[in-house]
């Protein structure tokens, strides 16, 4: 007798309960017992939260959550929850931070907490009159966006101004409204969202055409956190260090190929806290790698120099959406714990230490590929990751992944036969 054939198409999957869930994908892909075991576990997230902020939903990925410390930012001592899987990304911060924090830790500033929505208008045969009618009527655009969230207006935010682009592209002019809207402590993309959608039917009426899209930019420059510290020579260890670090970051400013690995390491730390947070890393990311490219060219999302003293001096400038207040900020037990342990109490002082850990976190990078490489402390600490994957437990994993740094080799197959030894 022939097995059925498998099919992903199922009624009603979103109404099951997680469990009803979990079992028909056990079925479906040969999972074993342990590993629905492992999957049904969901740890300290409720089932029923979890259930309900995103769909279809079996299991949860628990992501380590590490505290970075010595961090000083704008005179005050913090401690920075951040969450994440990969090697040294904690420990980096802790380091760069530890040796900027006699000279005064990390300075931070913020432009403010303006969000763009935009509306792209198409088929209007005088875009630049178009252009002018919208400009015309920004009292009543006010008055419409305002009227969609008046609660934001009451805690101070709402529409603030209008911007009209003109764009060409290969379907003709498009005419693209961009609603200018501040809104405060909350990340913004709904309030946001919404205020485009009730604007577009009356864009329509002004100068004829079609709307279509109606949606916030993730490009929010009108957002962007600031962070800046001094490094001294003494600290790091030298005016050769410095220069290397000076030299790398000039590579990275320089070409795109090296940008692109230079502020994915600036991101390790930025996205980390995000996540901690509760925040949306898609959205953080894409700013920010928009912005590095605002110069017409993809580049460095910081900036080091020498100082007068003959110091080293980091910078860094990014677009910084995030929020304290809706989605799995309020939601998530360990979002609000997060928060809480960084004693935060509006998003633009979130943002500025997100800042802050992205620079730290650069720092470090730099630091290792001017001196002994990216390799050495980022490898002794994925080491110990190896020797799990090899079957070490307790007491072995450190034993293990010192056996496999001192002979300079950091692999599965090295690991099994390093561990079978270690037992005898």
């Amino acid at each position: 007798m022939s097995t059925p054939e498998k099919t992903s198409r199922v009624s009603g999957f979103h109404k099951k309960s997680p469990r009803e869930r979990l079992d028909f994908v056990a079925g479906f892909s040969g999972l074993d017992e342990d590993e629905v075991g492992h999957l049904a576990n969901m740890g300290n997230l409720d089932p029923h939260l979890a259930d309900h902020l995103i769909e279809n939903v079996i299991a949860t990925m628990n992501v380590p959550v590490g505290v970075a410390t010595n961090m000083r930012v704008d005179g005050e001592d913090i401690l920075v929850p951040m969450a994440t899987e990969e090697s040294s990304v904690v420990a980096a911060v802790c380091n760069a931070a530890r040796q900027c924090y006699d000279s005064g830790g990390f300075v931070t500033s913020m432009s403010g907490t303006l969000m763009i929505a935009q509306v792209q208008l198409v088929g209007v045969s005088d875009p630049v009159h178009a252009r002018i009618r919208i400009l015309e009527r920004r009292e009543e655009i006010k008055a419409v966006c305002d009227a969609c969230d008046p609660v934001l207006v009451k805690l101070g935010g709402g529409f603030r101004d209008v911007e009209v682009r003109i764009i060409e592209s290969a379907g003709g002019p498009m005419v693209v409204t961009h609603l200018i809207v501040d809104t405060r402590d909350a990340m913004g993309a709904n309030a946001v969202n919404s205020m485009a959608e009730k604007l577009a039917p009356q864009i329509e009426v002004w100068c004829g055409g079609r709307v279509y899209l109606r949606i916030l930019s993730n490009l929010a420059d009108r957002r962007l956190a600031r962070a800046r510290a001094v490094w001294t020579c003494d600290a790091i260890g030298g005016a050769a260090v410095r220069d290397g670090i000076i030299s790398a970051f000039q590579f990275a400013a320089a070409d795109p190929y090296r940008a692109a690995t230079h502020n994915k390491g600036v991101m390790n730390g930025i996205s980390a806290v995000v996540l901690a947070t509760g925040n949306d890393t898609r959205a953080v990311e894409a700013g920010a790698h928009a912005y590095a490219a605002r110069r017409g060219a993809y580049g460095s999302l910081t900036d080091w120099e020498v100082t007068a003293e003959g110091d080293l001096a980091g910078t860094i400038e990014l677009p910084m959406a995030v929020g304290l207040i809706g989605g799995a900020t309020k939601l998530h037990p360990t979002a609000r714990a997060c928060l809480r342990i960084l004693g935060v109490a509006s998003a633009d002082r979130l943002s500025r230490i997100i800042a802050a850990v992205g620079l730290a976190q650069n720092f470090s990078a730099l630091k290792a590929l001017a001196t002994t490489g990216i390799q050495k402390g980022h490898m002794s600490l994925h080491a110990q990751n190896i020797a799990m994957m090899a079957g070490a437990v307790g007491d072995e994993v450190a034993a293990l992944a010192s056996v496999l740094v001192g002979l300079g080799t950091v692999r599965v197959d090295v690991a099994e036969i390093e561990l079978r030894k270690l037992r005898g």
